[in-house]
């Protein structure tokens, strides 16, 4: 067996301490060890390494040219273990690490970025990645591993994650400020059953299709709706420019976009939920406090309240 690995770390700790003071008595006391148990622990290290540390003198001790080195060396290896010791106690309270979240969007102002803002303020030393992409697009990450939670648009139900409905946006609909129903306060599904929606191939189109297919369904004549391989900015455009309205949940309406009025539907039956997604394999401390954190800040939210319909509004 080596003799690095028999010499208890005990020794090694009071060894420094004695370099550092000079003085067995003063280190014991720094310490709150005897002072018999300081000077048999350097003795006994010095006949394993064979080699005289500390010359001994009537008021304290003075380093060897063989202790000088040993001292510094060691006390490196010994500052290492103390980083590593108290890197692994941040780490399992999640006080630092990383946590990869991935996003349908982060608008400022809105629920996700003032979680994430807040997150951040309490546990700085947690390092924060965010990707952004559709629904399918970061929960197949996710179950890669390459994200640690996903904030999803709706409640879905999924044999192989933990979801938790977090907060809720009451739904609005885009229009051009110039539209002549972009006077009104507010709007009705019926007042909407003429326009042409603009609806993305991607994110959470085809949902958004399905839900204005819904709400519209028995009035005439059906409702006109042009699909656009376009982002959520782009869209916006569109809808500023004249293509058509669209619908997003309210917090989108925090955007400024030249020439698009945002306008509550009031017979909308329920809000929109917005889920967290995790692997039920993550046992990280960083997601527990994250996922604790959204869940006091969700009940917090006057607009929290989730209700179990079959037919869900989804945005894009």
């Amino acid at each position: 067996m080596a003799l690095s690995s028999r010499i208890p770390l005990v020794s090694l700790i009071q060894t420094l301490a004695v370099a550092e003071h000079l003085n067995f008595r003063h280190a014991a006391r720094a310490l709150g060890v005897s002072l018999s148990s300081v000077s048999a622990r350097v003795k006994a290290l010095e006949k394993d390494l064979g080699v005289i540390l500390f010359e001994r003198h009537a008021r304290g001790v003075r380093l060897t040219e063989a202790g000088r080195r040993f001292v510094e060396l060691v006390a490196v290896g010994v500052d290492q273990i103390h980083y590593a010791v108290n890197t692994a106690g941040m780490a399992a309270s999640g006080e630092c690490g990383r946590l990869r979240i991935g996003v349908h969007a982060l608008i400022s102002g809105g629920f996700l970025a003032r979680l994430i803002e807040r997150f951040r303020d309490k546990h700085q030393g947690v390092d924060i990645e965010i990707l952004e992409g559709t629904a399918r697009e970061t929960l197949m990450h996710l179950r890669s591993n390459r994200l640690d939670v996903v904030f999803v648009a709706g409640t879905p139900e999924l044999p192989d994650c933990h979801t938790r409905p977090i907060w809720t946006e009451p739904l609005m609909v885009a229009l051009p400020e110039r539209h002549p129903l972009a006077r009104q306060s507010s709007l009705t599904w019926s007042e909407l059953a003429e326009e042409t929606f603009l609806v993305r191939y991607g994110s959470t189109g085809p949902q958004v299709h399905d839900h204005i297919v819904l709400r519209l369904a028995g009035l005439w004549p059906a409702p006109s709706i042009l699909r656009v391989d376009v982002g959520r900015d782009t869209l916006l455009s569109m809808v500023g420019q004249g293509f058509g309205i669209t619908i997003f949940g309210a917090a989108t309406a925090l955007l400024s976009v030249s020439g698009v009025v945002f306008l509550p539907i009031t017979d909308e039956p329920q809000p929109v939920a917005f889920s967290a997604v995790w692997s039920p394999f993550n046992q990280g401390a960083a997601l527990r406090n994250l996922l604790a954190l959204a869940n006091k800040m969700g009940q917090a939210d006057p607009l929290k309240r989730i209700q179990h319909e079959s037919a869900r509004p989804m945005t894009q």
